[in-house]
This record gives C-alpha cells, sequence and structure tokens, in this order.
C-alpha cells in the first residue's frame, strides 16, 4: 500500500494550485499549472513512464514514416 492514494494527492495539488492562485493570481494559478505539467512529465520520463521518442515519431517530428502511403 503506497503512502498516498491518488485522491490525497489530487487533493494535495489542487490546494496548491488554489494557494498559487490566490497569492499570485491568475498568472500565478498559469504558472503553477505550467510548472506542474512540466514537472509530471519529467517524473514520468524519469521512472520510464514516458517514451519522448514515441511522442516524437507521433507527431512527425523525427521524420520517420515518411514513406507511407497516404
Amino acid at each position: 500500500m503506497s503512502l498516498s492514494s491518488n485522491t490525497q494527492i489530487g487533493l494535495l495539488a489542487g490546494l496548491l494550485l488554489a494557494i498559487a492562485g490566490i497569492v499570485g493570481g491568475f498568472g500565478g494559478f498559469v504558472l503553477a499549472l505550467i510548472l506542474g505539467a512540466l514537472g509530471l512529465a519529467v517524473g514520468r520520463w524519469l521512472d520510464g513512464e514516458l517514451d519522448l521518442s514515441e511522442l516524437s515519431e507521433r507527431s512527425g517530428l523525427s521524420g520517420r514514416g515518411r514513406d507511407k502511403v497516404r
């Protein structure tokens, strides 16, 4: 059993975003949201749960798949 459930983590994230919104206004809220999403992506990448090469292949940024028939 983990120390925190997803519900508790979601509640904590919501409370932190609310504090950022109160203290920093809308700009602080948006900045906290963007930095939180970036931190989540980095954490998932470090845990091996996010494969950036797969994302670039899907977006067409890798140059692979150009020889496919459309």
